[in-house]
């Protein structure tokens, strides 16, 4: 397993859309163990494929408590096949966006179909943290980040902040 970099905003890779995995084979999980390994790093609870520069439909999590066991997840080629009407908003941040955190409301329930690390077809309904999470993540594998969801003023904001902290250090 390897530790690898996550890619911060404003870098346009996070803007990709991501390709499906034609085949689960060693080498996709042992970028699953490298996103996971990554993740528990950095420390996260969600980590799409996209925000280490790999464009593949995967992301891992783990809503496990802190004082529970681990419970890491992998969700490749994940596709939401049904959401409740009723919403709920949770306070979502992300690695690619360190140090900032909003509510969004999302769909409060999530019918999701994935394939499993071993590349078993799985689908789980998902409620409270654990649906804000898949939901967070499968939008990175769509180009699109939490902050898409906030009002123009606060995602310009928060851009450009970003972007002012890229040009100092030389990332653009």
């Amino acid at each position: 397993m390897t530790k690898r970099d996550i890619i911060i905003i404003p870098d346009p890779v996070l803007r990709e859309v991501c390709e499906p995995i034609a085949t689960v084979d060693n080498e996709i999980r042992a970028l699953a163990d490298d996103m996971l390994e990554t993740m528990y790093a950095a420390p996260g609870i969600g980590l799409a494929a996209s925000q280490i520069g790999v464009l593949k439909r995967i992301f891992v999590l783990d809503v496990a408590k802190e004082d529970a066991p681990k419970d890491p997840m992998v969700f490749i080629n994940p596709e939401v096949v049904w959401e409740s009407e009723d919403k709920s908003v949770y306070q979502e941040g992300c690695l690619s966006i360190p140090e900032y955190y909003e509510d969004v409301e999302r769909p409060a329930l999530v019918r999701v179909k994935f394939l499993d690390r071993d590349g078993e077809e799985q689908e789980i309904e998902a409620g409270g943290l654990l649906s804000t999470c898949i939901q967070h993540e499968l939008d990175h594998l769509n180009g699109k980040l939490f902050i898409d969801y906030l009002s123009k003023l606060k995602r310009d904001r928060v851009m450009k902040k970003f972007t002012k902290v890229a040009k100092h250090s030389g990332k653009i």
